[in-house]
This record gives C-alpha cells, structure tokens and sequence, in this order.
C-alpha cells in the first residue's frame, strides 16, 4: 500500500460499474482503491470478486458477511411494519444500502481512507440512500463521496468499451446486461428492455421465480409461525432469520411467488419501470398481514396502515438513520407484542393464499362469531347500539337537509 497516496473505499459487487469505478478513481484522483464487497446474504464473497477487483487495480480487497446483521436488524423490522413503497415494492435495494453506507464508513475509518466511492449513476435512487446514509453517519469528520459512474456520465455501452480498454473479462459483457441488486430480501432489474413499459420482461430477465405457467399443477401449504412478528419457524422446523428466508425464497419461487413489474415514482422525480422477484418476502408479508388482522383492533391497524406508508417512504428516500425511523420502530414493536402465532398460506402457480390462521392473541372469538346454536352473542343489545350509532346522522338529515330533498 502506497503511503503517499490517498485512500477511497470502493463499494464493489464485481459488476460492470464497480470494476471500471477502480481504474476511473486512480486516473481522476490519483487515489489508491481498497474495494469492499458486502454480501446481504446471496453468497457474493469469492475469490474471483477479489481477482477481478486487483486486475483492475485494487490494492487491497475486503469482503464481509453481513447477511445476518441484514435480516435482523434491517429488514424484518420493515417486515413488522409493513413497509411496501406504492403497494408494490417490499424494498430489498433500499434496505440494503443503509448497511452498506454504515460499513463503507467503518471500513474507510479502519483505513484512514479520505473517501468512498459507489458505482451509482446521477438519476438512480441509490445515490440518495447511499449519500444521505455517509454523510448523516460521518457528519463529525466528513469523507468524500466519488461516484464514476454520475460524475463521468458514461452511458452502458460507453462502460462496456471502458471495460474493454481494461482488457478486463466481465460477466456477459458483449451481450444483453441487464442491471441487477440481489441481496436475500430481493433482486431489482432493470435496463435493456425493461426499459419499454409494453414489453414484456422476457424469461431470462428473471432469477430465483419460475413462471406461474411452468410451476408445479400442485399446490403446496406452508406453516409460518410468528412471534412478536418476527418469523421463527417453516412447517415446525425452527430456523434462524437467514435460513428461513433463503428456505422461503427457493420454496415460493419455485411456485412463482414474488415476480413484481410495476412504473414506479423516483425520488428523483422521475417515474421507472422496475421488474423485482420478492418470493420469500411476498409470503412472509402475506401471512403476517393476515396475522396482525385477527390479533389487532381495528383502530391499531388503521394507524399501523398509515405508519406503514410512511415508514416505506422513508426506507425508499434513505432516511434510516433518522430519530423518525426509530420513532416509527417503537410503535411497531409496541403493537407487535401479541401478534404471535401460525398462519398456513397456499402456494400455486404465482399466487400466495392465507387458508388458515391460529393464535392465543387472536381477538376472532367463535362464540361470538358463529350463528349456531353455539352463539353467545346478545342479539337484542343490537337494538339500542344502532339508535345510539345512528343520532347523528338522524339529526343531521332532520335539521340539514341535502339540497335535493
């Protein structure tokens, strides 16, 4: 390691921005890069990421397997509050890049470096997520944020002919690349005919789901058990947080569970076609839902369907490390406490379907439920309930008339 030179810590995935960013920074800086690879879960360290990195003109490569820190502390807290961004998307990217951004500041501490780089463009989200996220977490002693990729403003096929000079050989370079970020939570895709809403994404766009037509004729039931809402266990079989959701994601994207295309608002302001595969997460979404339902009041989920809104917003423009975020946290744990408990949820052919819930916290109470001859529900009490609800409106429309009356 030159002690001469500057230090900047690379965000690296081995793909085509990250390892042209390597041999950009040293000719635009003159800085020495360490790369560091972060594997949220998908197997992403190997020794050809470190070959690749160095060829290209890493002195140095870090690789850390931060997978369980991912699931506990990032993405199963969004999962209790129900955090979907327009409906749609259950926020694997977004979720992930606050870890990055923290590790990235650790790493760069760890080396004195003077900066950290990432291979985002100038109109993407992740820029916000992950520059917003280093400079709220090195706000006492800032680093330099380098970006290659939205400072040089390359276009894809001007990256490929950069990879080219660099005489460096890179997966499917020459060919159809489509941009992707997989962590265990869920990959995002994006770029080459995605790009026209009416096409539809073709087969190899996807990665971890088969098609609905192709999955099995037969479906399959899958017990989830809950506690606190946080899942604990697959068909009786109690797994850690990592496990769990691998075992998920193979089981329901065999079914072709989790396949998302949607036009989704940027925080750029700009509006993108984004093609994701969420199957574990779609189930695991699903049953909790359907869970917390039969556990909560009314009013609870009414404000819980609220918040959730606002924490998914908040997930998606990069605000994690906020006293928001962990305001937000403390309701949702607060009403998860109870919501503990079995859901039973059906896999076919792309669709995920709740068949049957059992919890000691359920408020569901047969007794008052049923119209057999089991039913201990005072029906007379009905009576005086509805004259009381009512008044108002009685009084409304006898003194306030509608003007057509």
């Amino acid at each position: 390691m030159s002690k001469s030179k500057k230090i900047a810590i690379l965000a690296y995935s081995g793909g085509l921005d990250s390892t042209i960013s390597i041999d950009w920074i040293k000719k635009n800086y003159g800085f020495d890069v360490i790369t560091l690879t972060v594997d949220l879960g998908n197997g992403d360290l190997s020794q050809d990421l470190i070959d690749r990195a160095k060829s290209a003109g890493a002195i140095d490569c870090i690789q850390i397997d931060v997978s369980e820190e991912f699931i506990d502390n990032f993405v199963f807290p969004s999962l209790k509050a129900g955090a979907i961004y327009e409906n749609q998307y259950l926020l694997a990217t977004a979720l992930g890049r606050p870890l990055i951004a923290q590790k990235l500041v650790e790493t760069a501490r760890k080396f004195n470096a003077v900066a950290v780089a990432h291979g985002c463009t100038g109109k993407g989200n992740d820029q916000v997520r992950l520059d917003l996220a280093i400079k709220t977490l090195s706000f006492e002693n800032p680093l330099l944020i380098i970006a290659p990729a939205r400072e040089g403003k390359m276009t894809r096929d001007e990256e490929k002919k950069y990879a080219q000079k660099l005489n460096i050989q890179l997966p499917g370079v020459g060919e159809r690349i489509y941009s992707i970020d997989r962590n265990l939570w869920g990959i995002a895709i994006e770029g080459e005919d995605l790009e026209d809403p009416w096409t539809i994404p073709p087969d190899d766009a996807y990665i971890i789901t088969k098609s609905p037509s192709d999955a099995p004729e037969e479906p399959m039931d899958l017990i989830i058990s809950f506690d606190s809402g946080n899942p604990v266990s697959l068909n009786g079989e109690f797994l850690n947080p990592v496990d769990l959701v691998r075992n998920l994601n193979e089981i329901a994207g065999e079914h072709g569970i989790g396949r998302i295309d949607h036009i989704e608002n940027r925080l750029v302001g700009i509006k993108s076609r984004e093609v994701y595969e969420t199957p574990g997460a779609t189930v695991l979404n699903i049953s909790l839902r359907a869970l917390e339902k039969s556990i909560l009041t009314k009013e609870q989920l009414r404000i819980k369907s609220y918040l959730s809104q606002q924490y998914a917003d908040l997930v998606y423009d990069g605000k994690w490390f906020s006293g928001l975020r962990e305001n937000l946290d403390a309701f949702v744990n607060s009403s998860m406490k109870y919501v503990s408990g079995e859901v039973r949820i059906r896999l076919f052919k792309g669709n995920a379907l709740v068949n049957g819930l059992k919890s000691q916290y359920s408020l569901y109470n047969y007794d008052l439920a049923t119209y057999s001859e089991e039913d201990k529900f005072n029906h007379h009490s009905a009576t005086g309930f509805i004259d009381i609800f009512s008044l108002p409106s009685q009084l409304q429309r006898y003194k306030q008339p509608p003007d057509n009356s």
